[in-house]
């Protein structure tokens, strides 16, 4: 029998399994659109400087600010759960992982899972109130998408879990939820409201052929009168947080500049095209961003 060299197995060179579905995991939580993020970081960080008359304890700051990223990002997971039904149908989501079957729904409830439990672990280094109302933020994150099917006022139902953050921060720093904190939550409630709504103008033709609702199709024709009516509010309400709380000039110039960001959302948006509309919802990343320069540089420098 001729001799047989031997011959080492040739290694597989593509990556293990679970590393090649680490992309789809990334664009499931949405790691690579860091804009929803900061819509919910900046009112987190109102909460907080307000609450603690300027820049937070450390390790607060550091609690909230990763319990930002782990809550958003779980979800946008159960976002995605829910709305797998509809995603195919919508030319902006049908690339999503769960949309094209790239991740199970198991797997997508799991991810939710364990991104929640690590955001539960980090309010247990906080104090026994926080960690009541986080229990109601579990409730929000999980139930928020659904809302779609039934109502057309998920944006406010988004606003109140966006929010929640607000009286989370106030009770880990000051151990209570004092009225100003309320404040600061409607004006929240307002603007969250109207940034979503800009989102669900975007899709508004793929929602109504699919059955999907929103205060887009509420809205219907008198979408920007309402979008001005929810920013006055917001307006209104930040003007009235300031004004109990004692802020100055930096505060104001703030509000002013974030004014300002508005009015060219509206005259960006002013023909609701789809793409005119995702711009204007994007620009309020920089609304939070004005409102907080103003707030921190009350702190630090009045």
């Amino acid at each position: 029998m001729p001799y047989e060299r031997y011959s080492p197995p040739v290694p597989d060179p593509r990556p293990p399994a679970w590393r090649q579905r680490l992309p789809h995991y990334w664009q499931l939580i949405r790691g690579d659109r860091p804009v929803g993020t900061l819509l919910l970081l900046w009112p987190t960080w109102w909460a907080l400087w307000l609450a603690s008359g300027g820049f937070p304890p450390l390790g607060t700051l550091l609690i909230f600010s990763l319990g930002v990223w782990l809550t958003r990002s779980a979800g946008c997971v159960i976002n995605d759960y829910a709305d797998r039904w509809l995603d195919p149908q919508v030319e902006r989501t049908k690339s999503r992982p769960l949309a094209t079957g790239a991740v199970s729904p198991r797997e997508a409830l799991l991810l939710f899972a364990g991104l929640m439990a690590v955001a539960f672990g980090l309010v247990l280094l906080t104090n026994r109130l926080t960690v009541y109302l986080s229990i109601a933020a579990v409730f929000l994150a999980a139930t928020y998408p659904f809302l779609k099917r039934y109502t057309y006022l998920p944006q406010v139902y988004l606003g109140i879990a966006f929010g929640w953050s607000i009286p989370m921060a106030f009770a880990a720093v000051q151990g209570t939820v004092p009225p100003i904190a309320w404040l600061l939550f409607l004006g929240n409630l307002l603007w969250t409201t109207a940034y979503d709504t800009w989102y669900a103008m975007v899709d508004r033709e793929d929602d109504l052929r699919a059955g999907s609702k929103s205060t887009a199709i509420l809205f219907g024709d008198a979408d920007l009168v309402a979008q001005g009516v929810l920013f006055a509010g917001f307006f209104w309400a930040m003007w009235l947080v300031g004004a109990r709380a004692e802020l100055g000039v930096y505060y104001q110039a703030g509000l002013l500049l974030a004014g300002l960001l508005v009015l060219a959302q509206f005259w960006v948006a002013r023909h609701r095209g789809r793409d005119e509309c995702f711009i204007a919802f994007r620009a309020n990343q920089w609304v939070g961003l004005a409102v907080f320069a103003g707030l921190a540089a009350h702190y630090a420098l009045a």
